[in-house]
């Protein structure tokens, strides 16, 4: 096959894909391209955003440097149009052209309108614009929380207002109030004020305004971020939005639990005026002086009337005292009456008791001890013999069942080396040793030999027999 001649330049790979950057960047210089924003990814930890621009029908590469974003008015988000002002260049590694872009603004209020009503109906149907899950104010905070720039007027004025009506405990939280940053950044600071613990080294504010000033629908748009509606939604610290002025409306005022018009106006709501609460407690003291001094005197008056109709104490203690009087009086006559019965009944008694009566009274008690005693006497003797009978039948009964008995008859018990009792000779081995026990003693020896007495044993006692007889008698008792 034969090459066909041509006169046509060679060009490298960069060589040509440089040309064309240099191409695409001397035409398109500058551009202002409108699109919707799509595959928004940023920003990245480089600060870069990188997203394209789309229509019916194209798309571009899109590419915003760290240093542009942190001028933008509003966070670029997905589905936004928008309208790029920048320049088009060419990226040689993949052969494709992108837009660099130097400024960003949405393509009319109308998209970013459509936005935030898109962005309302999403939040507010899982319920963080609901009226439940408003909180009310603190009558009277002891700190406040203000989240705002700390070098713009809103803060002065906040300041100024809240020492003009009563002086509190401010602690701010300074933030972006406008950008990129401006969402997360405030969402931050109300995450932050509810997360200081009760009693700490910083105190826990009672109360929290998110305040800004006035400005366009991009200015204000960080105060519709996601992230700060959540925040607001689920503080446990009262929140009161004060962002821009009256006319101006952000989504973190439907998620606070107070609106307020202006930042001066959140300063208003939060705490009262001083001397009006001064003024407010002296009339109220006085009001209560005027109150208790006219219930002491209507009081005075019902206790004047209830003693009109009480009677006089003389009254009440006249009858009572007469009484006294009458009794008063007969007592003499009636302590020398007891005086006389009592005396006549001494001398009838007195009367009774001579010599001859005790006399007779001392035979009669004699007479009755002797025949006490003769009674004592027979009852001893019966008790005696009873007990004495009883032991006899005891004494039966053991003599019964004691082998002794048994072995007086002439019967002998045999037992072995230990002890037990022998029935049989053919338990017994030749030369085994045995005891045999008679009545009146024991003796040892072994089977086959002469059986020898112990020389420990001793006679057996007999039981004596029990006799009647005075010394038994003692021996009872």
């Amino acid at each position: 096959m034969t090459e066909t001649p041509t006169n046509a330049a060679e060009f490298t790979v960069s060589e040509i894909s440089f040309a064309l950057k240099r191409s695409v960047e001397d035409q398109f210089g500058f551009v202002r391209v409108r699109g919707e924003i799509s595959g928004y990814r940023g920003p990245h930890s480089s600060g870069h955003a990188y997203f394209a621009l789309k229509d019916e029908g194209a798309r571009i590469e899109a590419v915003v440097w760290r240093g542009v974003m942190g001028k933008l008015r509003f966070k670029p988000e997905e589905g936004m149009e928008v309208i790029a002002t920048g320049r088009l260049t060419t990226y040689p590694n993949s052969s494709k052209y992108q837009i660099v872009i130097d400024a960003l603004e949405p393509a009319g209020a109308g998209a970013l309108m459509a936005l935030l009503e898109e962005r309302k109906r999403k939040l507010g149907a899982e319920g963080l614009f609901d009226a439940g899950r408003k909180q009310l104010l603190p009558y009277l905070p002891r700190v406040v929380g203000v989240v705002t720039s700390p070098t713009g007027a809103v803060i002065r004025d906040i300041l100024h207002r809240l020492a003009d009506r009563f002086p509190v405990h401010v602690l701010i939280w300074p933030v972006k109030v406008q950008g990129d940053n401006c969402g997360p950044e405030v969402a931050a600071g109300i995450a932050g004020f509810n997360a200081l613990p009760e009693g700490g080294a910083i105190p826990r504010p009672d109360v929290i305004i998110v305040a800004r000033g006035g400005g366009s629908l991009e200015d204000l748009w960080g105060f519709n971020d996601e992230v700060v509606v959540r925040a607001a939604a689920a503080s446990d610290i009262p929140l009161v939005s004060a962002v821009g002025h009256e006319t101006d409306w952000t989504l973190i005022d439907l998620a606070a639990d107070v609106r307020a018009p202006t930042p001066t106006g959140a300063a208003e709501m939060v705490v009262p005026v001083r001397r009006e609460l001064m003024d407010r407690v002296d009339d109220l003291g006085r009001r209560l002086t005027g109150a208790s001094l006219r219930a002491i005197d209507l009081r005075r008056t019902r206790l004047v009337s209830a003693a009109r109709a009480l009677p006089r104490a003389s009254d009440i203690l006249a009858l009572p005292r007469q009484r006294f009087d009458a009794v008063a009086n007969a007592l003499p006559k009636a302590l020398l009456a007891n005086t006389t019965l009592h005396a006549r009944q001494f001398e009838r008694v007195t009367a009774r008791l001579t010599p001859a009566s005790l006399l007779r009274t001392q035979a009669q008690l004699a007479e009755r001890l002797s025949g006490l005693s003769a009674r004592s006497g027979r009852a001893v003797s019966e008790l005696i013999a009873r007990r004495r009978a009883r032991l006899d039948q005891v004494n039966s009964v053991f003599d019964a069942v004691n082998h002794m008995a048994t072995l007086r008859r002439g019967y002998a018990l045999v037992r072995d080396e230990e002890g037990k009792p022998v029935f049989r000779a053919g338990g017994l081995a030749a030369g085994a040793a045995i005891e045999i026990e008679f009545s009146d003693g024991r003796v040892h020896g072994r089977v086959g030999e002469e059986p020898h007495l112990a020389s420990d044993a001793k006679p057996t006692p007999r039981r004596p027999k029990t006799k009647s007889g005075p010394a038994d008698q003692g021996n009872l008792f």
